[in-house]
């Protein structure tokens, strides 16, 4: 990959006339040597989320909250001031809004579809200033969703919800709503064909075609937007593995000849015979 980014990617895979595209990835938990793949079939008698689902997309949701800053100690109306607009808290706002925007997955979503929002971080007075309403909150957090419905249905009942509950408290919401990653989807005639690649290198007990998609975004998915292709996970370690993204991780060198091996067999494997 020529950049971590999707649009240069995908600008340099079209230009190239690349085919079909594959990628690898360590996956900590799965044993090492084992090989999956997400095809989208049926596995244990329960119906998948869809043909191919390896992960997630992902978005990002800002949310800045408008009230009316004053002091703590006169945040209400006396009846002489009902018609005078004090304080109106947006931390408060807030705080609702954190509660409230759970129950777009609880009761919004289909159990079978698969959404996670997190609101992970708050903005909003001085710490320095404890007597003081502030003026403004801001709510940062991201949006993550399999298929394009539901992800318009989370953006549509996130807008709904933090206007709303403004209203309620005399306050104004502003959502800043950016998709960031489309999900990762295996086309199947791709799919397919790594894993028989993959079962012809390490047997088909190491070889797992239904793994569950992961709620990771990954920037391979703006690849398979412009060009079939897989997104196959290799195992390095098993139980006491830890997981990326933490200072405790370690790469296992043994499993890269068999990656290697991997992708030389998909290319391989992929040309066309010609007679002697």
């Amino acid at each position: 990959m020529p950049s971590d980014a999707g649009i240069p990617t995908v600008a340099w895979i079209i230009s190239a006339g690349i085919a079909a595209v594959f990628v690898l990835v360590l996956l900590s938990p799965l044993l090492r040597g084992d090989v999956s793949f997400a095809e989208g079939a049926q596995a244990a008698g329960r119906q998948r989320l869809g043909s191919g689902i390896a992960r997630s997309g992902i978005d990002v949701a800002l949310v800045v909250l408008a009230g009316v800053a004053y002091w703590q100690l006169q945040a209400y109306r006396t009846p002489v001031q009902e018609s005078a607009t004090l304080a109106v808290d947006p931390v408060l706002v807030a705080a609702h809004i954190i509660t409230a925007v759970q129950s777009i997955v609880s009761r919004n979503v289909s159990p079978v579809e698969g959404a996670v929002i997190s609101l992970c971080a708050m903005q909003a007075g001085d710490v320095h200033a404890m007597s003081v309403i502030p003026g403004k909150a801001t709510l940062v957090g991201t949006v993550r969703t399999f298929k394009p419905q539901v992800q318009d249905l989370v953006q549509r009942r996130l807008n709904e919800l933090c206007s709303a509950i403004a209203l309620g408290f005399g306050a104004t919401a502003v959502v800043n709503y950016e998709r960031i990653y489309p999900a990762t989807i295996n086309t199947p005639r791709e799919t397919e064909f790594a894993a028989n690649v993959a079962e012809s290198l390490v047997g088909e007990d190491h070889v797992v075609r239904d793994m569950d998609p992961s709620m990771g975004a990954e920037d391979f998915s703006f690849m398979l937007q412009v060009k079939p292709g897989a997104y196959m996970r290799i195992g390095q370690g098993g139980e006491g593995s830890c997981m990326l993204h933490n200072s405790r991780y370690d790469f296992n060198d043994d499993i890269l000849p068999l990656g290697a091996a991997l992708h030389a067999s998909l290319v391989e494997q992929s040309l066309p015979l010609t007679g002697a």
